[in-house]
């Protein structure tokens, strides 16, 4: 029998609120640069305050569609923090319970987000990283597959499908089609492959370019490091025009630089991905070349104020 806990709520007007986020324009960051204009995605503006909340609300809307999630089914999935902040406010929007698998070491802030929200958290050693997180949730999958509805975000395709269909048409709309390069993190791998699937079907000539941690030991959350972490199943290496390589400490300092120079508190992947931006723009400003860069600031500070790098310099 089902028990109110279990039941799904209907009419949640939610999933209606993910996406349509505004394009910001970076001016401090390319002052100087002629023609090149530098904008910025603003994917706190999700209700859930961050760029995961289409992934997530595309990937519960699918399980949904295929009766993979049915009543007393528990949502379970892996997830270095974003994603799973998402997936427990859908959780808790339409009634389904939520279990997580994730590295103990994520910041104060997310732990909190995700207990008021109601989700079972499994948290798994820190230095495992968010692969050691996914071997948990398989773990926990195969155990008891009449329990769970494994989302698996990083084989999942509805994953970047919802970027596809979001994510991609915002850009190109919001640019009136001017947009000459897309920069983006990967970690699941879902923002960059389905954005750059649909922009670079609008213009083959558009520039990809995929940023990476220079380093297995890293501090950009959300961000993984491919080369020693498992790679995710959704990924196409053959996407990117060119991958870059990021340091922490580049992305602590834009943080820093762009909280007091263009009054934006981001999170530590979108400011890995400005720095690559500003890299970017200055070799066409230097080469001549007029440039739209549009990148996906994911989520804003507030999950990361606890994090030491605010308080120095």
């Amino acid at each position: 029998m089902e028990t109110a806990a279990t039941q799904p709520k209907t009419g949640s007007t939610l999933p209606e609120l993910i996406g349509s986020t505004p394009l910001i324009r970076l001016e401090q960051a390319v002052r100087g640069l002629n023609g090149i204009t530098l904008l910025g995605k603003a994917e706190w503006a999700n209700p859930g305050g961050s760029v995961k909340d289409r992934a997530a609300a595309g990937m519960i809307r699918d399980a949904l569609n295929r009766r993979l999630l049915v009543p007393g089914k528990t949502v379970l999935d892996a997830s270095s923090g974003n994603t799973g902040i998402a997936l427990a406010m859908m959780g808790a929007a339409l009634g389904f319970p939520v279990q997580l698998a994730m590295p103990s070491n994520v910041s104060p802030e997310r732990k909190r987000i995700l207990r008021a929200y109601g989700a079972i958290m499994d948290w798994t050693a820190p230095d495992q990283g968010s692969d050691g997180a996914i071997r948990r949730a398989r773990e926990l999958a195969g155990n008891d597959p009449a329990r769970f509805c494994y989302i698996d975000q990083y084989s999942n395709d509805a994953n970047w499908l919802a970027h596809f269909h979001t994510t991609g048409p915002e850009i190109w709309r919001q640019t009136g089609g001017q947009v000459t390069h897309f920069v983006a993190g990967l970690g699941t791998t879902g923002t960059f492959t389905g954005t750059v699937r649909y922009l670079k079907g609008q213009n083959p000539a558009l520039q990809a370019i995929s940023i990476l941690p220079d380093s297995a030991f890293h501090g950009i959350e959300g961000l993984k490091h491919l080369g020693s972490s498992i790679v995710p199943a959704i990924y196409n290496p053959h996407l990117a025009d060119r991958l870059v390589d990021v340091e922490t400490e580049a992305a602590y300092a834009m943080a820093k630089r762009l909280a007091r120079d263009e009054g934006l508190l981001v999170g530590i992947s979108a400011a890995a991905a400005v720095s690559v931006c500003v890299q970017i723009a200055e070799e066409e400003a230097a080469a001549g070349r007029a440039a739209v860069i549009v990148t996906v600031l994911p989520d804003s500070a507030e999950k990361y104020l606890s994090e030491r790098f605010w308080a120095e310099g």
